[in-house]
């Protein structure tokens, strides 16, 4: 299930969103609910919420079976926790 969300995203999602400098990739599926974080311009973006609902969850539900709603996974990525470690580091 992973795979065909991951290959929506890539083939459907992303085109999109690209328009406006960003993306998103699946973080996380459990109990049909796909957990997506937007990248780029659009994961700082405050109609990341709004973008999720119209234009993603749409777009997963309609090309994978089984998804039965899709999540903005807005928590922290660990590449941006590890940027943080090492300017604390340094100022340290």
């Amino acid at each position: 299930m992973e795979r065909k969300i991951k290959k929506v995203l890539e083939e459907k999602v992303n085109p999109i969103l690209s328009e406006h400098y960003g993306g998103a990739i699946l973080t996380s599926f459990e109990n049909n609910v796909a957990w997506i974080r937007m990248t780029g311009a659009c994961g700082q973006c405050p109609s990341a919420q709004q973008t999720i609902e119209d234009v993603v969850k749409e777009i997963i539900i309609a090309n994978v079976e089984g998804v039965t709603d899709v999540c903005l996974d807005a928590s922290v990525s660990e590449d941006l926790l590890g940027m943080a470690r090492k300017i604390l580091n340094k100022e340290a």
